[in-house]
């Protein structure tokens, strides 16, 4: 594997029509998870990847794991547990410029996530190990699971990267500090959004945010900036890189979990993590431009293109 990641990933149902959600009649079903989300990406560009986690033993798990094997990701360390259901989740447009979203996911199949569902042969087969902070926030056990799949990762000699990935409705925010800061510095990489850096450490300047992380144990920071690209610092190297233009957001949702894929990716291909950061800048910018978490993920040939701003016609025929 090149990547291994796990996490939980839901059933996410959507309006079809704007406004309130009591109003809402019909809904579209998708699957979402910021950790499926950048292995499915880095399937699709080209790399192994796989992914752990626990599903309801019913219709929803199926749906969910089929659908991630579909896309060419390795799911054969997921369990079904017949005692706890797949999480959903629902996506409520009030208008075209604010989203709201609501779980279900308490005490769901993932939140009983355990230690022993890792495995340490597996994790060392790896290049890389990507976690979040939104599956210690699910539960007690899966932040220790967490924990033993990092430690597994630093005995193996595997790289660890960390997007901090902060889910406010999941936790109180002295916990969530607590636990995103410990995670944060247990990693070689970490992926912070500028309001999760200043969640951590206060607002500042983004070079003193990043010193920040590094003085707490990582080894390199790639801050997202949003549509002003990324801020990359380590020993060897800092500056901005930035972002790729785009004329219409269709939809924000997943655009980090893009920005995190690019950047493994880069790496993986060789990439210095300035160019590194400049891929997952463009497949950030790729994944607003579409509707859906994974709908708007390239393979590396479009992405290839976008990067070069290969302009092509409004119709392929």
């Amino acid at each position: 594997m090149d990547v291994i990641t796990l996490g939980e990933t839901m059933v996410l149902f959507t309006s079809k029509s704007s406004g309130l959600m009591r109003y809402a009649g019909d809904f579209s079903t998708k699957i979402a998870g910021a950790e499926s989300n950048v292995v499915i990406s880095l399937s699709r560009l080209g790399h192994e990847s796989g992914w752990v986690s626990r599903l309801g033993d019913d219709e929803f798990g199926e749906k969910v794991r089929a659908f991630i094997r579909g896309e060419g990701v390795d799911v054969s360390r997921v369990t079904l547990d017949d005692e706890a259901d797949t999480g959903i989740f629902f996506k409520e447009r009030l208008s075209a410029d604010e989203i709201r979203v609501k779980y279900y996911r308490r005490h769901s199949a993932a939140s009983r996530m355990r230690p022993e569902d890792i495995d340490e042969e597996y994790i060392a087969g790896a290049n890389y190990l990507h976690v979040t902070g939104i599956t210690p926030a699910l539960s007690d056990s899966c932040y220790e699971t967490v924990l033993k799949a990092v430690d597994y990762a630093k005995r193996n000699g595997v790289t660890v990267v960390f997007d901090p990935n902060l889910r406010r409705k999941l936790w109180k925010e002295t916990k969530a500090r607590e636990v995103l800061l410990k995670l944060s510095g247990l990693a070689d990489i970490v992926l912070p959004g500028i309001d999760e850096a200043e969640f951590l450490f206060g607002r500042s300047s983004h070079e003193d945010l990043a010193r920040q992380f590094i003085e707490n144990g990582a080894a390199a920071v790639v801050m997202k900036l949003g549509k002003k690209g990324a801020y990359v610092y380590s020993e060897q190297t800092s500056g901005y890189i930035e972002g790729f233009p785009v004329n219409h957001v269709a939809d924000p949702v997943g655009a980090g979990d893009g920005f995190a894929a690019g950047c493994i990716s880069g790496l993986l291909d060789g990439l210095e993590l300035k160019d590194a950061a400049r891929r997952g800048n463009a497949v950030g910018a790729m994944v607003t431009m579409v509707d859906g978490d994974v709908e708007g993920l390239p393979d590396k040939k479009r992405l290839t293109d976008f990067q070069n701003q290969v302009s092509k016609e409004d119709v392929d025929r």
